[in-house]
């Protein structure tokens, strides 16, 4: 049975529409949009084949509603007080967000006294304190702006106290450490803001959007893969995230069976940024993290991709559930989705992933299958995405369809290897950057905390198994 998508307020409609082929499914309408054609919001069907990513305007995107999935509604309060927490800065931000277990609870919230929430925020403004419930956390952001050391003359003119000892070599010093070392991020944690303890880290938007669009490092891509709170827009980084979405889902759908559950489906999503991160080596993140990510997120993660789902040719949801057109509201709901496993299909998702994480995919086949080199490079100068004479649809060839063949464990394991191979470095490195930038006292802070969260999601663990032990 198709699947109604998740409701929204009816200037949130979160109608989305891709196609892997020119025959996609047709494209379903909100309830909120029942009554309107899909002509009136239906984007180009190429879209995605070509996205246009020198856009400035919302008005440039393939439709009106195009990717307000991505816009998470959370409590109004909440949402005014991290926005005014961006009023602070006098640097322009041009696109930001917050995300992590500050802004969606990893667990269930309880009730805690004002005490244990100044021991952490020294005067957090009352919607921080609601939201955040008994268990007072950091707010992570992330601000993309334009010109990177600009940005950074000006902040450090307004918040000097942000930065480690690197400040004191000015803006050219944490421009460039930011921009050629790790992944294109500068991070400054712990640091008050309004009341409010946040860590927030700056990126250019040309590196969010290779990222997004591309994959080299997947670094925010990952992050952005999962919930956040969108809290200033920007046109470009909407279209490129959408096709980050869209590229999560596939992979996704590469690394499971025929048949799947929502949190299954999820989980592998949320999984991908964690893949190669060399912090789940140590005792410094929870086990169960992406376990409780989904767990507690589920109706947010709909949000982001049953509208996708609805619209991919080869995958859709299969459970009577979806026939009550209030199921996705339902946090309890674990629905059953089925996908095709034809090869035609599935190497037309091969050959829509993004460029720079298809190009590794695809080296690792090269070695395998034992492609000439020559060969090689004119098979992949045939089916490049940039073609000045004539549209190109990405439909995979005899290539994608050889590899969507392979057996479903042995193409998961390469497409494993590959996350692991673009997260690896970048992640390692951008960890070893955080001790310059963020010096060594809020670093050795920010790793105890980490230590902390670990010992007790591994005690958590131990109490589940033993009570489940007497059961």
């Amino acid at each position: 049975l198709a699947s109604q998508p998740p409701k929204a307020s009816s200037s949130e409609s979160i109608s989305e529409y891709a196609s892997d082929s020119a025959s996609s499914k047709a494209p379903p309408i909100a309830s909120s949009d029942a009554s309107k054609s899909s002509s009136t919001t239906a984007p180009p069907p190429d879209w995605e084949d070509n996205p246009n990513y020198d856009i400035s305007h919302f008005s440039e995107l393939p439709h009106t509603n195009f990717g307000v999935n991505q816009h998470i509604v959370i409590n109004d309060e909440f949402k005014e007080a991290l926005r005014q927490i961006l009023w602070q800065f006098r640097a322009p931000i041009r696109y930001a967000f917050a995300y992590g277990s500050g802004v969606f609870p990893q667990s269930k919230q309880t009730a805690g006294s004002s005490s244990t929430t100044t021991s952490i925020h020294s005067k957090a403004p009352p919607a921080v304190e609601k939201a955040q419930g008994g268990t007072p956390k950091m707010i992570d952001f992330i601000f993309g702006v334009s010109y990177t050391q600009h940005w950074h003359s000006l902040n450090l003119h307004q918040h000097r106290d942000h930065y480690s000892a690197l400040g004191s070599l000015g803006s050219g010093a944490v421009s460039a450490v930011q921009d050629k070392w790790g992944a294109g991020v500068y991070f400054n944690p712990f640091v008050t803001v309004n009341g409010t303890l946040i860590k927030y880290g700056v990126v250019n938007l040309d590196t969010l959007c290779t990222d997004l669009s591309e994959w080299d490092t997947l670094y925010l891509a990952g992050r952005l893969q999962k919930p956040v709170k969108i809290l200033r827009d920007d046109p470009r980084v909407r279209l490129a995230n959408q096709v980050n979405l869209l590229s999560a889902l596939r992979t996704a759908l590469l690394l499971l069976p025929p048949e799947f559950t929502e949190q299954e489906l999820y989980g592998v999503i949320a999984n991908i940024s964690y893949m190669g991160d060399p912090r789940m080596a140590f005792p410094t993140e929870d086990k169960s993290k992406v376990a409780n990510i989904v767990g507690n997120n589920l109706p947010h993660f709909r949000r982001l991709y049953s509208p996708l789902i609805e619209n991919l040719p080869n995958v859709s949801f299969n459970d009577p559930k979806c026939s009550d057109p209030d199921w996705a509201a339902d946090s309890t709901a674990n629905v059953s989705l089925a996908q095709d496993m034809d090869p035609v299909k599935r190497g037309n998702m091969v050959r829509r992933l993004p460029k720079a994480f298809r190009s590794k995919l695809y080296f690792q086949y090269q070695k395998k299958y034992q492609i000439p080199r020559a060969e090689f490079n004119k098979m992949l100068e045939s089916a490049s995405d940039e073609d000045a004479t004539r549209i190109n649809r990405r439909e995979g060839g005899g290539f994608e369809r050889r590899i969507a063949n392979e057996p479903p464990e042995d193409l998961r394991a390469e497409v494993r290897y590959v996350i692991k191979k673009t997260i690896g470095w970048p992640s390692t490195s951008q960890s070893l950057k955080g001790i310059l930038t963020s010096g060594i006292g809020r670093s050795w802070r920010y790793m105890s905390e980490k230590m902390e969260k670990y010992r007790e999601g591994k005690r958590k663990a131990a109490e589940a198994a033993s009570a489940k032990a007497k059961e």
